[in-house]
């Protein structure tokens, strides 16, 4: 039986025509090429990060918490280590919103929003509860730095976060940004997703407790 060799030269012509990964143009698009992210949410440690491919699968979550619902409790430490649950706040209306990362442009702006009208939220009977899944010190610094009167909670793993269904952006790169105002008798009234618009949470939000 014949066989045919490829001499050494021939090699590079078809290494040539490996297909190219389809996440390149669009990871061109999004991130800098310094490791400060332009994307509100995005914190990035290292300029090697990558996006994965588009047919890459999302995070599996759990059912959406929708309006009507009493959402699962959850039980997590704050940014000074208390152990603080949903049903904490039973009996008064409270403000929960999941956001990607303490010290983002996005994250900063939503935060300092919350802190500006945190009086008025009060005045409302509300509590404010940021979740994200940075450690209590992470938390901590945040707040402090910030000057933040309301509390922080560490979702670490995201298992709250994917147990309230909170969907992902960026092919689910980019945890979501979502607010849920819950009344007193514990149903939630309002879900308000909005990645880039981090201070319009804090408008939706009073005008829905102003109205209850």
């Amino acid at each position: 039986m014949a066989c045919t060799s490829l001499s050494k030269s021939a090699l590079p012509l078809l290494q040539s025509r490996k297909p190219k990964n389809p996440s390149a143009p669009l990871l061109h698009l999004l991130l800098p090429k310094s490791s400060h992210s332009p994307i509100f949410g995005l914190k990035l440690s290292s300029p090697k990060f990558s996006l994965p491919t588009i047919s890459s699968p999302r995070t599996p979550i759990c059912a959406k918490v929708s309006k009507g619902d009493v959402p699962p409790n959850f039980n997590l430490k704050d940014q000074n280590g208390k152990n603080v649950s949903l049903s904490n706040y039973k009996g008064k209306p409270v403000v929960v919103y999941f956001y990607p990362a303490d010290e983002t442009p996005g994250c900063t702006k939503q935060a300092c929003a919350f802190r500006d009208s945190y009086e008025k939220f009060k005045k409302a009977g509300a509590e404010v509860v940021g979740i994200s899944g940075d450690d209590p010190s992470s938390h901590k610094a945040f707040a402090s730095k910030y000057k933040l009167p309301f509390t922080l909670l560490s979702d670490e793993g995201n298992k709250v976060r994917k147990q309230w269904g909170v969907p992902s952006d960026l092919f689910g790169t980019l945890p979501g940004r979502e607010t849920y105002v819950i009344d007193k008798k514990g149903k939630v009234q309002l879900v308000y997703n909005n990645q880039f618009q981090p201070e319009k949470h804090v408008d939706e939000t009073l005008k829905l407790l102003q109205s209850l």
